[in-house]
């Protein structure tokens, strides 16, 4: 390219006229200084004169041909930053659009099963559904009892050191009922089956991914979301409700000893505050969100493990992935829940 390139420098600064290259006396030009010539011959004929070929290689008329298609920008070009920052944001963007699009077509799978299920009581895989109710529900209630009643407990506790400086002990009663019940019972629930069963979904149908079981399942003309992915959401729903009904009780029992111990306020008067402090309204807006948190941790769950390709390391990183969604969407429910119980009062 060295020696072509002091040929091509002698080239007229303009070109003002035809112009005639013979390659007849080239042997095997390569592409390099095949397109280092057309660019060279194109930057310096802005008068559009005809360049002729003869005795050219093979190659030429391909490279003209990608020649003609290049078109430049015109005016100025935009900052490389202010490029970078544009494409980011356009590539992010895409990528959320596809994201989103694929969430919508895996719920309406999921939709489409569950309208299967009320003519075909099969697709509701009872044994699956039963095995997944344990392993999500009943093996949960140690630590969902054990996180709800230590959290309760230092509710209760800085409550009442605040509300002591003010002779205000005994509404550390209607904090903790009012906390439990309506928020931290059903979020901490929630949040504790996010980590533990959200990641355990992902993983699982993730490694029949890799396993290709999936595929194998399609190919016997089962479908996976009927046999993977319905079952593990079902029992979600199921035993979240179950499971935010113990936590409430573990919350309750947690809050009622820490004022019996800290605030001496015996069980029958913590009993009596607690029910002057419930309205008809404070055990069921906590129990309705839960079974749109198992919905959402179930779905997130089950969507990226469909979604592993290709190594173990796609895995690991969709696993995490479900995990932070579903927490980030239990949250972003659960404050769209709060927004909504104010608007009607409930």
């Amino acid at each position: 390219m060295g020696a072509v390139e002091d040929e091509l420098n002698s080239l007229p600064t303009v070109i003002d006229g035809a112009v005639v290259c013979d390659w007849s006396g080239a042997e095997s030009p390569g592409i390099g200084p095949a397109w280092a010539l057309l660019h060279r011959l194109a930057e310096r004929n802005p008068g559009g004169h005809a360049i002729t070929h003869t005795g050219a290689p093979y190659l030429l008329d391909f490279l003209q041909t990608l020649h003609a298609q290049r078109h430049p920008l015109d005016g100025p070009r935009p900052d490389p930053e202010t490029e970078s920052v544009l494409g980011a944001l356009g590539r992010w963007t895409l990528t959320q659009g596809i994201e989103a699009r694929g969430a919508v077509d895996f719920y309406g799978r999921i939709v489409m099963v569950l309208r299967e299920a009320f003519t075909r009581s099969s697709a509701f895989r009872v044994p699956s559904l039963v095995r997944h109710i344990y392993e999500t529900g009943i093996t949960a209630i140690p630590i969902v009892s054990l996180i709800a009643f230590l959290i309760s407990v230092i509710v209760a506790y800085l409550g009442a050191q605040q509300l002591s400086r003010f002779g205000a002990n005994i509404f550390v009663v209607d904090l903790v009922t009012i906390s439990v019940l309506r928020e931290m019972g059903v979020l901490l629930t929630a949040i504790i089956v996010a980590g533990r069963s959200g990641s355990a979904f992902a993983a699982e149908i993730g490694v029949m991914q890799l396993n290709e079981e999936t595929d194998a399942l399609r190919a016997m003309g089962m479908n996976p979301i009927e046999i993977l992915v319905v079952p593990r959401v079902l029992a979600l729903v199921i035993a979240l409700p179950l499971l935010t009904i113990i936590a409430d009780a573990m919350g309750l029992a947690g809050g009622g000893l820490l004022s019996l111990l800290n605030l001496h306020i015996p069980l029958p008067q913590f009993m009596d505050r607690l029910r002057e402090s419930l309205a008809p309204t404070t055990f069921w807006a906590g129990l309705v969100k839960a079974p749109v948190f198992a919905m959402l941790i179930g779905t997130v769950g089950a969507y990226r493990g469909m979604q592993v390709r290709e190594s173990a390391r796609e895995l690991g990183r969709l696993t995490t992935v479900a995990v932070v969604q579903s927490i980030f969407m239990v949250i972003l429910a659960d404050a769209l829940f709060a927004i909504l119980f104010v608007k009607i009062d409930f």
